[in-house]
């Protein structure tokens, strides 16, 4: 059975995105982009809520040809694999490989799980929320950056208690720290 894995990018104090809805203090370095893109080679399918996969479907255009290796490998990557974007408002995908699903149903979620052959990535923190509540996630990768924004867009919902075991931690030389959990 695959796993459906949350990966986010995070302020020390837990957030995707400060109260302005600006996340420009999570953009990773190359080296922390490298990790990533190891990590994501295992995604063979990723779950989106509307806004995340708005912001995500950069990579669909990017030239690869002229990005930086790092950004081509993680374009390559990305574009390879199925995305799933759950969206009451979303007319049509903009990018290969995507469908739109209106709505999130638990119990199709764990027949994806059951049939794919590689990961799953659920993105996006309401729809993340969502999956966590189902008792879908299996792992979390957490990417804490250096900065306390004070408030905005929470990484993890509240009100929902998870035991976690710790599996894995890697710290960056630009501060960033990688937190990989299973949850219990």
């Amino acid at each position: 059975m695959a796993k459906l894995i949350y990966s986010v990018i995070t302020s020390l104090d837990g957030y995707v995105a400060d109260e302005s809805g600006k996340f420009d203090w999570a953009a990773p370095d190359d080296e922390v982009h490298a990790y990533v893109n190891d990590h994501e080679r295992d995604i063979g399918t990723y779950l989106y809520g509307r806004r995340l996969y708005e912001v995500m479907v950069f990579w669909e255009t990017l030239d690869v040809a002229a990005a930086p290796p790092v950004a081509a490998d993680y374009a390559n990557l990305w574009r390879a694999a199925d995305k799933v974007v759950f969206s009451s408002s979303l007319e049509a995908p903009s990018s290969a490989r995507t469908r739109i699903e209106r709505d999130f149903d638990p119990e199709t979620v764990r027949r994806w799980k059951a049939e794919a052959e590689r990961d799953l990535s659920v993105g996006g923190p309401e729809l993340a929320a969502t999956a966590l509540r189902a008792g879908l996630v299996d792992e979390c990768h957490l990417f804490l950056n250096p900065v306390v924004v004070g408030g905005g867009t929470p990484a993890l919902p509240s009100h929902l208690r998870i035991g976690l075991e710790l599996l894995d931690t890697r710290r960056f030389g630009n501060g960033v720290v990688h937190l990989h959990y299973r949850l219990q």
